[in-house]
């Protein structure tokens, strides 16, 4: 079996047992997730550890999440194929990939140029033309594509960034880790008829969401 078939197995692998057993169940974010090649997002020493369920390290003291968070956060975004959606933390652009299949469209801010080079590079070599990817401060948000249907944010934060708040249109949702660096709570955001509403959905650990509105850098 080539190296490709390999990787494919091994993301079925993956999938049913990191995701499906822990209950992640969305048919349409389990799909997705057989067809991005995480191994793609990772350095290439690190690729016969891609598809365990375990965040791994992408330079520049981030980290690629675990597929079960990734898996669980894009189901708790309850995506039909016609949202527009903010993602806040581009990293190696997994998680971005993941969003692309299943979104109409993603604008994804990274503020380290370097990640984001990297991970625009991979997604474009993967066909990934919905994406869009910029540097900044991702706790700013997008304005001048604002209002998001969906925003979701992978790092932690201390609270939830007004600004993120104020591009989140009507009917939209946005699901982000809050607390302090070392332990976060993964929270749902809903706006609702204009009224904000927010509701735990478990206990997170992410890296520090940096910048105005965040952590100090």
């Amino acid at each position: 079996m080539d190296s490709e078939g390999r990787y494919a197995r091994e993301r079925e692998r993956m999938v049913d047992e990191h995701l499906a057993a822990r209950g992640v169940t969305d048919p349409h974010v389990l799909e997705a997730m057989r067809r991005v090649p995480r191994h793609r997002f990772v350095q290439e020493a690190l690729r016969a550890r891609a598809y365990g369920d375990h965040a791994l390290p992408i330079g520049e003291e981030q980290t690629i999440s675990q597929p079960f968070i990734v898996g669980l956060m894009t189901s708790l975004l309850e995506l039909t194929g016609r949202e527009k959606v903010l993602e806040v933390g581009t990293g190696s652009g997994y998680q971005t990939a993941v969003l692309a299949e299943l979104a109409r469209r993603v604008c994804s801010i990274e503020r380290l140029p370097r990640l984001a080079e990297r991970a625009r590079a991979t997604l474009e070599a993967l066909g990934h033309v919905n994406v869009w990817v910029r540097v900044g401060n991702g706790a700013l948000g997008w304005p001048d594509e604002a209002p998001f249907d969906r925003i979701i944010v992978t790092a932690g934060s201390p609270a939830i960034p007004p600004p993120l708040v104020q591009q989140l249109a009507e009917g939209g949702r946005m699901v982000l880790p809050v607390g302090s660096p070392e332990n976060q709570v993964l929270t749902v955001v809903d706006n609702v008829g204009g009224e904000i509403r927010q509701r735990p959905h478990g206990e997170c650990k992410f890296v520090k969401l940096v910048g105005k509105y965040a952590w100090e850098p």
